[in-house]
């Protein structure tokens, strides 16, 4: 349904006036640089990685509210730049995003009718009979029932959960095709997350929807995801099923992302993530790997060669020791079945 190629965003590090005399006017942040992605209908993409490593700017572009510095992104092979540009209502019935914030991304002096129905009416209807039969509908599907007893209510009256539950209410109104949902969890109650898991998966079932799931917190992967691709830097460093990225991990840094994960056995001893130092600057881009200065395996070849995504047991990785390397973590007791 959706397809990325060599997808890039660069952001000058200087703006305005300042950049006709500062020495880093040519300097740019490679906040995405040359991805490829591609989500099937129905299916869930999941991406993740550290913060500040290119996933919000990924969704953003994908959802138009960034340009793409370079790369296309199409839906059912149609260019979503031109489309957007030609109809841009038309866009939005297609692609809607659910942001992590759910505080922050709703208006506090809508209630929860007028917030839901606003893309409708920004989609010009007018009939207020079908608007309400189409709002009310929307929150039931996300569980904000009875919907007519939510629907006055204020963001302030409601609950976390509530709330991100009202987000995807208005994401889902317009009957859109792809979503992309930027850590729709990472604000809430543990207690509330895997609701919103459920939630997230009926409709993706129901509405045969496609979506990149963005997260941080790896244990929900696999209930939700079909697959998953780990991001470092701008790059995507291995793509593949949940299963088998998580519980066999290739690529050095998706080991060390899986050795972090908080084991849910107390008298369980695992070694330490073997990495060093912190995530490189995305401005001054290091030659070759972009792993290479963290990497415990990493040698002279790799600062030489700038490793793409290939074929390995199965699964795309880009490390050019990927297939010489065993796992050093896996996953097989923090993470749960895949049935939540």
């Amino acid at each position: 349904m959706l397809e990325a190629r060599g997808l890039a965003k660069r952001y000058p590090v200087v703006t305005g006036l300042r950049s006709l005399f500062s020495a880093r006017r040519d300097s740019y942040v490679h906040a995405v640089d040359g991805i490829d992605l591609s989500v099937e209908r129905g299916e869930v993409l999941g991406l993740v990685g550290e913060s500040g490593c290119g996933k919000s700017t990924t969704g953003k572009l994908l959802v138009g509210l960034e340009q793409p510095t370079a790369g296309t992104i199409a839906l059912d092979g149609e260019d979503l730049g031109a489309l957007r540009r030609r109809d841009r209502r038309a866009f939005y019935r297609r692609v809607q995003m659910i942001f992590q914030d759910p505080y922050g991304s709703i208006n506090p002096m809508h209630d929860v009718f007028s917030a839901v129905s606003r893309p409708l009416v920004y989609q010009g209807m007018r009939d207020a009979a079908d608007i309400r039969r189409r709002v009310l509908a929307a929150m039931a599907r996300v569980g904000l029932s009875p919907p007519e007893v939510f629907a006055g209510r204020h963001p302030h009256l409601l609950s976390g959960g509530q709330r991100q539950r009202l987000c995807i209410a208005r994401a889902i109104v317009l009957e859109p095709r792809f979503l992309v949902a930027d850590e729709p969890i990472s604000m809430l109650d543990v207690s509330i997350k895997w609701d919103i898991i459920r939630l997230l998966r009926r409709l993706v079932g129901d509405e045969q929807l496609s979506m990149i799931y963005i997260t941080h917190d790896l244990t929900t992967v696999p209930t939700l995801c079909h697959r998953v691709a780990i991001m470092y830097l701008g790059r995507i460093v291995e793509i593949g099923t949940p299963d088998e990225v998580l519980r066999a991990p290739k690529h050095p840094y998706t080991r060390a992302l899986v050795a972090s994960i908080p084991s849910i056995d107390p008298h369980r001893k695992r070694p330490p993530a073997q990495i060093s130092g912190a995530i490189h600057s995305a401005i001054d881009l290091p030659t070759g790997c972009r792993f290479r200065d963290r990497c415990p395996i990493g040698d002279a070849g790799c600062a030489a060669q700038d490793p793409a995504l290939h074929a390995v047991d199965g699964r795309a990785v880009a490390c050019l020791k990927a297939s010489s390397t065993a796992p050093a973590a896996t996953a097989d007791t923090v993470l749960p079945s895949g049935g939540a």
